[in-house]
């Protein structure tokens, strides 16, 4: 019997859970129905609250209430939640594993993996920080996939012969729009853009903020609550949502608060037309991002074929309208824009599984990753012009060398920094980690130094530099340095979290985790130069060669994990047959 594979969205606002079986996508419901709000708390005495009981006592104790936690993820701030910190981490595995209890209800048996989506603009630290939160939770993240990949699997799976698809991703909390190309069956993004704090949350705001400037300059109430403020805030979303449907929105709220010892009831109208003036600002953002993705992408807008909407923000009328005067076509939505993320998210776990899927997806990277060097910027020399290796745009997994040199006679080491952005000075992109490699051959300048990127397909960077002359070499995993969790403080966070699920479950991040440290660090060794190897001969592989290597390398770091010797050294066996047959 195939192992299930679960599809989780985790969303802002919304999270979802599905399933590939018979054929077709189950969205699981559960006791919330099938979108789980993304809301974490506690109760009065302590207890553990996830999905619509933390929602419900946001306006009441918003102290011991938490929402809108993707957008943290990345960050290392802790979180109060009661009397105990938690890490955005932690908190999201508090919903993802909801979400496994919700599949193993439905399913009846444990579930232990599972595919994650991420928004397409997600950085390396936030996607490690998902995959984190999914071992917190118990379950083994075999893939994360860019959420419009996930959607365009979802409207196209079926898809014959070539088409041009802008997909307009907008949530509770982020932002992407990717140009996809299709062509028989075969999905590529060619292009994403985006923004990590721009959806929904941020039309909630804009009406709270009129709200309160009603309050404190209509009816000069200026000491306003913590507690009212929640209220307000949930008057906002609701109007939000009455708008994308009606002209106009009544917000009321009784007993809102008080005024000179007089309850004050909330009662006021919002009109559409005023609505989307207010939030014309962000939706002028999307439609830059969307110039510029198309720019990248080397199209323009009669090239497109479609536009598919996705996340729940969509249904907001202004954005289908615009939309439509832009490309001069109505945006397809017959998929359920909150839920066709989670089940593209189970189409590519039905994949891995190894289900009949039609579709295949090759996915980008919507960051360039590079080094610095000593160069000239506009004229002028300079310690840090950024030398790209891994471009925006670059199909993933993908590995990219190029060549340095020293620049002093007897030079015996060299920083190596590596940056994340586009901007010509790299000291203006973000530094993502640096390594020194030491003990040089003592020769002239300009002894070559050979800069390896590989970037994997959930976007995770390992980086490498090697003197040409001796051989001598150091590497970095990027994610690893990211992370703020080491093998044993993932451990302490599991159990953290499952106690407050009343229960000491060892998940299978717990086993592997023990399975690694027996793993031989002989064999590990062995088995991260052989992957290293076949990354550098991606390119010179052909397409099918470069598949059979990439399912090779993911099932050699399943092996590692599973710690089964066996199992790894018949893998490395193949991917070394490869290497050969390549390098000969």
């Amino acid at each position: 019997m195939t192992e299930k594979i679960l599809g989780i969205d985790l969303g802002t606002t919304n999270s979802e859970v599905a399933l590939y079986e018979d054929g077709k996508v189950t969205i699981i419901a559960g006791p919330d129905g099938k979108m789980l709000p993304s809301y974490v708390g506690l109760d009065d005495k302590g207890g553990l609250l996830v999905g619509a009981a933390a929602m419900n006592q946001y306006v009441l104790n918003p102290e011991r209430t938490i929402k809108s936690i993707k957008r943290r993820m990345g960050q290392t701030t802790p979180i109060a939640l009661g009397d105990t910190s938690y890490s955005p981490q932690e908190i999201s595995a508090m919903i993802l594993r909801q979400l496994k209890l919700i599949a193993e209800d439905y399913i009846g048996s444990p579930v232990r993996k599972a595919v994650i989506t991420v928004p397409a603009f997600f950085s390396d630290a936030q996607r490690q920080a998902t995959r984190e939160a999914g071992e917190i939770a118990g379950l083994e993240v075999v893939k994360m996939i860019n959420e419009p990949t996930a959607a365009t699997l979802v409207y196209e799976s079926s898809h014959k012969g070539s088409k041009k698809v802008l997909v307009y991703d907008l949530g509770g909390g982020t932002f992407d729009v990717s140009v996809v190309q299709l062509e028989d069956g075969v999905i590529e993004v060619i292009a994403s853009h985006g923004n990590n704090a721009l959806g929904g949350d941020d039309f909630d705001a804009i009406i709270e903020q009129m709200i309160v400037e009603y309050l404190e300059q209509e009816k000069e109430i200026t000491d306003i609550s913590r507690q009212a403020r929640a209220r307000i805030h949930r008057a906002a979303e609701n109007a939000k949502k009455q708008l994308s449907a009606h002209p106009f929105a009544m917000i009321e709220e009784e007993y809102l608060l008080e005024k000179d010892g007089i309850p004050f009831h909330l009662s006021m109208e919002l009109a559409r037309h005023d609505y989307e003036d207010m939030i014309a600002p962000l939706l002028d953002e999307t439609f830059d991002a969307i110039h510029l993705v198309l720019k990248d992408a080397g199209l323009i807008v009669s090239d497109i074929d479609e536009i598919l909407l996705v996340g729940g923000s969509t249904r907001t009328a202004i954005v289908q309208q615009r939309l439509e005067e832009e490309f001069g076509m109505p945006p397809r939505f017959e998929v359920d824009p909150d839920l066709c993320v989670a089940s593209g998210a189970a189409l590519q776990a039905a994949m891995i599984a190894g289900e009949e899927v039609r579709a295949i997806l090759v996915d980008v990277t919507p960051y360039t990753f590079g080094t610095s060097a000593i160069g000239e910027i506009d004229g002028e020399m300079t310690l840090d012009m950024f030398v790209p290796l891994i471009k925006k745009n670059s199909p993933v997994p993908v590995t990219r060398s190029e060549v340095f040199y020293t620049a002093s006679d007897q030079q015996e080491a060299v920083n190596v920094t590596v940056y994340q952005g586009e901007a010509r000075d790299a000291t203006e992109n973000i530094e993502v980690g640096s390594f020194l490699i030491k003990g040089l051959q003592k020769r002239r300048a300009g002894s070559e130094i050979i800069a390896t990127f590989s970037l994997d397909t959930n976007g995770l960077l390992q980086v490498s530099a090697k003197e040409k002359a001796t051989g001598l070499e150091k590497s970095i995993s990027i994610a690893n340095a990211l992370s703020s969790y080491s093998a044993e403080s993932l451990q302490a966070a599991r159990k953290k979290v499952a106690r407050l699920f009343d229960d000491d479950d060892e998940t299978p991040a717990e086993v592997s985790a023990g399975n690694q440290s027996a793993t031989s660090n002989s064999k590990r060794v062995q088995a991260n130069a052989v992957i290293d190897k076949a990354r550098g001969l991606f390119d010179a592989a052909s397409e099918d060669d470069r598949e059979d290597m990439i399912d090779l390398i993911e099932a050699i770091n399943a092996a590692l994990s599973a710690g089964d010797e066996d199992e790894l050294q018949g893998q490395l066996d193949e991917l070394s047959e490869i290497i050969f047959y390549l390098e000969s």
